[in-house]
């Protein structure tokens, strides 16, 4: 017997059932992010290597060890599974030069590819919404993009999560820093574990990002970003605070919060929870001007965004007792004999044209069979027609969710008839 092929590890299918939560949520970030005034964006999911590895860098982990890269066995090129997706819209902005005429707000969602150890809320192939807002250099822009956040918590009706921000400052800052916690790391090296140890000289700030108990007191103790940052970034900070807490938000300061992507500066943030387990954010960003520059641009841009992970958040959504309803159609066809089929066909074509969800029975069966489907489906009504019915163009209407007499009637007045009955059960 053959063997029943399986999704690769990590990578899930996505049932109807699921799928429709999916489309409820992917509607609702729809017109979350038009009442944002962001445009929508589509690039590939397969990118030049070389792509990734400048914009992310090529000590971090996504790089080293996550990213699905392979050979082009036309052309020899390297090629990624795209990891994430603000490197993507930074390319196609500066290929398709979209800023020329001024600031672009873009949006994008999809999938992503990353090759690490499956578990609740994290795998291989994962989706996300992600948001760029690219020749905007003020605080505000980072500000609104946290407010849009804390947003659509609220129209998702979710609880329980909360925001962390800091500043990476600048390159000069971070790297002033990045000395300071070189010297006082390694005045501690026999304590660092292997992990920090390899990242020790080229990649330091992710040490600070440890969950490995042993070394929190170390981290602890170790130079804080912050106290390195020049008046220019500390008054931009000071900018995006102060506007949060105008509206009303509150963030906490985290001093070790950095990233595992190199081309972020000032402004960092993250909404958390600790209702997922391990896998607590869902949401994480930050500003990136000087991407542009790594990806071959010819000047610094000013940009900021975030992505957010959708099977995280449907997760949170489902724990706090979000329920999907599964979709009923409007109308049941039922129908037996020859004529009928084909009268049934252009019934149902005559509903749909009205914008009636119409399920039209198929792979035959009795009418007895046929009803105990019918009523299976939720469907208010069921239209059931006969060949007698056909010959002479009429169809029964039988209200499925009440007492009520069925009516024989014209084929003719059948779509007044079902508009009458939709709209009075819906009063």
């Amino acid at each position: 017997m053959t063997q029943m092929l399986q999704a690769i590890r990590g990578m899930n299918d996505i049932l109807p059932d699921d799928a429709e939560q999916w489309e409820e949520f992917e509607s609702l970030i729809r017109d979350w992010l038009h009442s944002y005034c962001y445009r929508p964006i589509r690039m590939p999911i397969v990118e030049s290597t070389d792509l990734f590895s400048r914009a992310i860098g090529e000590v971090t982990d996504i790089v080293e060890k996550e990213m699905y890269s392979f050979e082009d066995r036309l052309n020899g090129e390297q090629l990624t599974l795209r990891p994430e997706g603000t490197a993507s819209c930074v390319r196609a902005a500066l290929q398709h030069n979209l800023l020329y005429d001024g600031p672009k707000k873009l949006w994008y969602m999809g999938p992503m590819f990353r090759h690490e150890r499956p578990q609740k809320g994290r795998y291989r192939q994962f989706h996300q919404v992600g948001i760029e807002a690219m020749g905007l250099a003020g605080p505000d822009i980072d500000a609104e993009q946290i407010i849009m956040c804390a947003r659509l918590w609220d129209d998702m009706g979710l609880e329980g999560i909360h925001l962390e921000i800091n500043s990476l400052g600048e390159l000069d800052e971070r790297q002033n820093h990045r000395q300071a916690l070189i010297s006082y790391l390694q005045q501690h090296e026999c304590r660092l574990d292997a992990d920090a140890q390899r990242r020790l000289h080229s990649n330091p700030l992710r040490i600070l990002d440890t969950k490995n108990p042993d070394m929190q007191e170390i981290i602890e103790q170790a130079p804080k970003l912050i106290d390195y940052l020049g008046e220019a970034s500390l008054k931009h900070f000071d900018g995006v605070q102060s506007l949060l807490k105008q509206a009303g938000i509150h963030a906490r300061i985290n001093p070790r919060l950095v990233r595992g992507l190199d081309y972020y500066n000032l402004t960092v943030f993250e909404w958390v929870t600790d209702q997922l387990g391990a896998q607590g954010t869902v949401c994480a960003g930050g500003r990136y001007d000087s991407l542009t520059l790594q990806l071959g641009g010819k000047k610094p841009v000013p940009a900021c965004g975030f992505a957010m992970g959708i099977e995280r958040l449907l997760a949170l959504w489902s724990a706090q007792g979000h329920q999907h309803v599964q979709p009923s159609p409007d109308v049941y066809v039922v129908h037996q004999g020859e004529m009928a089929l084909l009268a049934a066909f252009k019934v149902s074509e005559q509903l749909r044209d009205a914008g009636f969800g119409v399920h039209l029975h198929c792979g035959g069966g009795s009418f007895k069979s046929q009803m105990k489907r019918a009523d299976a489906s939720g469907a208010p009504l069921a239209v059931i027609i006969g060949d007698e019915e056909a010959a002479a163009e009429e169809v029964t209407l039988k209200p499925l969710r009440e007492a009520a007499q069925q009516n024989r009637i014209s084929a003719a007045a059948l779509t007044a008839a079902v508009g009458e009955f939709i709209l009075g059960t819906e009063e």
